[in-house]
């Protein structure tokens, strides 16, 4: 068992400080960029004819593809080694954390490598997500009675 003091002493020998500043504006320029690339998207999409309800759809459709599809080529991975929580937040993001341990733990089988495995990163999101909705339906629901509106 080591000490305290030892134990500092070792947490500040391997550890390195983080360079915030210039992850910050990694951050920005990668997630920015991947909100361009969408907005292109969108712009193609109601250019050859869609409707903007069904061009952000199409939208959101292309980016889980291309985030899939970079993560299953190795990519995603490498972009986001530079691009830090700029790779993580869009919907990109999302869909590689379903994707990478699908793709990882395929060869444990379909349902008790995929298809269990898929969902260990992206899971608590999705249920924190909905319980999130389900519990402000409730809320809302009790308000209405009462006559409240929400804004």
């Amino acid at each position: 068992m080591i000490s305290k003091q030892e134990y500092s002493k070792l947490v500040k020998k391997y550890s390195h400080n983080s360079p915030i500043f210039k992850d910050c504006v990694l951050a920005f320029l990668f997630g920015g960029g991947i909100c361009t690339i969408g907005q292109g998207f969108q712009n193609l999409y109601q250019y050859l004819g869609f409707n903007k309800d069904d061009a952000g759809c199409f939208v959101s459709v292309t980016l889980v593809f291309l985030g899939v599809l970079l993560t299953f080529i190795g990519w995603y991975d490498n972009i986001a080694k530079y691009g830090g929580a700029g790779t993580l937040i869009p919907i990109t993001g999302f869909a590689n954390s379903i994707a990478s341990p699908a793709i990882e733990f395929k060869s444990e089988g379909l349902v008790l490598g995929m298809g269990a495995k898929m969902f260990v990163i992206a899971g608590p999101v999705l249920v924190y997500g909905i319980s999130a909705s389900v519990i402000c339906g409730i809320i809302l629901q009790i308000l209405s009675f009462f006559g409240i509106k929400p804004l």
